[in-house]
């Protein structure tokens, strides 16, 4: 008799109904092209407004030679953990070059963010202690704390007297962390962490930041959220993701010193996972110096196509969500008018990202576009005649918002 495993069905979620009742299928769509001007997804040309390719660096020439000068070199894998056999020269040279760039003393180069995230607080914490969480931070932030055993509480969004409220009554703990993100992924919006951190120096908690769609984005030379708000001799925990403006593919944690070596032995996903390739870390560098070439006029770009098609989508009748980040979002309602928003632009050649629930709350789905610095302006106009064209569906369909 054939083996049958069981799926636990009170886990699924309304996005497999939706799915089915649009007979479209949003998620891992099919790509077979590099991330260039135009998508080739499930064989169709498509504008790409989906993905975190911010600074429009993930098909460049120099960092796609870096990639093959390294693997000349080292290989394609070290086949080793970092601490048994896999911490190459390159992995000392990213901390020497990124950490002054993020503001940081030093950090750790793991896998990937989510792993970072997931970890850090079972390496840091113990159940003595206390983790207050933006209500929307995360999900891979909200999972590392959880096995820890330690109290934790969510405070309002992007809201620091709701945070001091509960820093004025955090007696009894060992050690208080306060968690956030540096800018929120599904809306665009920036933290006030210049506050945050402030609250924390204050009550003396340690504050935790996670800048994956920071870096790259903010501050003045793209450092992310220290550069934006220039925090200088940061005393708190810092994580990353290079796999967004970075153009890259693994995640960062980074600090005072004496919390990455004592991380070097106790975080065991990083200390368990096989090394980050040595030409991730030769892609990482070579970043680093186009950006510092190059950064200013990048970040131009990537701000005025926002603008244009903020203003486009507006026009249209569309609600967009608010935030000063590089990120527009559609309030689009429930998870069935947030799938068909996604699908309608999709069959008009245009790619976006539709969050719908449990990745937001069940009536508040929201539909992403970013467009990365190598799209066209040519580009940018198409999409927004897209957008224009499909204004007539606000009024007539089911509201968006």
């Amino acid at each position: 008799m054939k083996h049958s495993i069981p799926i636990p069905l009170e886990r699924t979620t309304i996005t497999e109904e939706v799915l089915e009742l649009l007979d479209y299928e949003t998620y891992y769509i099919s790509i077979g092209s590099d991330l260039g001007d135009h998508l080739l997804v499930n064989r169709r040309n498509a504008i790409n407004l989906a993905t975190n390719n911010y600074l429009g660096l993930a098909n460049d020439p120099r960092i796609k030679a870096a990639y093959i000068a390294a693997i000349e070199k080292y290989g394609i894998s070290m086949c080793a953990t970092p601490i048994a056999g896999g911490y190459t020269d390159q992995f000392e040279a990213v901390d020497a070059a990124l950490s002054p760039f993020i503001g940081a003393e030093c950090l750790l180069i793991y896998p990937s963010c989510y792993q970072a995230n997931n970890g850090l607080f079972s390496a840091i914490a113990t159940k003595d202690d206390l983790v207050l969480f933006d209500r929307c931070a995360h999900s891979s932030l909200i999972q590392g704390i959880q096995p820890v055993g330690c109290r934790k509480y969510p405070f309002g969004h992007n809201d620091p007297d709701a945070l001091e409220y509960l820093l004025q009554k955090k007696q009894g703990y060992k050690h208080v962390f306060v968690v956030t993100e540096s800018v929120f992924s599904t809306e665009g919006s920036i933290a006030p962490f210049d506050e945050i951190y402030r609250l924390c120096m204050k009550y003396g908690a340690t504050p935790v930041v996670d800048d994956s769609h920071g870096i790259g984005v903010l501050g003045a030379h793209g450092g992310g959220i220290l550069d934006h708000f220039g925090i200088q001799d940061y005393a708190g925990i810092y994580t990353t993701s290079m796999g967004k403006a970075m153009a890259n593919n693994c995640g960062v944690v980074a600090g005072p010193r004496h919390v990455i070596e004592y991380m070097k032995y106790y975080s065991s996903h990083l200390v368990y996972s096989t090394a980050v390739s040595p030409c991730v870390l030769a892609g990482i560098l070579r970043t680093l110096d186009i950006l510092a070439e190059e950064y200013d006029e990048r970040i131009a770009r990537v701000y005025r196509y926002r603008d244009a098609i903020r203003a486009s989508l507006q026009s249209a009748g569309y609600i967009m969500a608010s935030g000063a980040a590089p990120i527009n979002s559609v309030e689009a309602g429930t998870s069935i008018n947030t799938i068909r928003l996604s699908r309608s632009l999709y069959d008009h050649g245009v790619i976006t990202t539709p969050f719908v629930y449990p990745s937001v709350p069940k009536t508040q789905g929201r539909v992403r576009l970013i467009a990365g610095a190598n799209l066209s302006e040519d580009t940018i106009a198409h999409a927004c005649e897209v957008f224009a064209m499909l204004s007539e569906d606000v009024q007539t369909e089911e509201p968006c918002a």
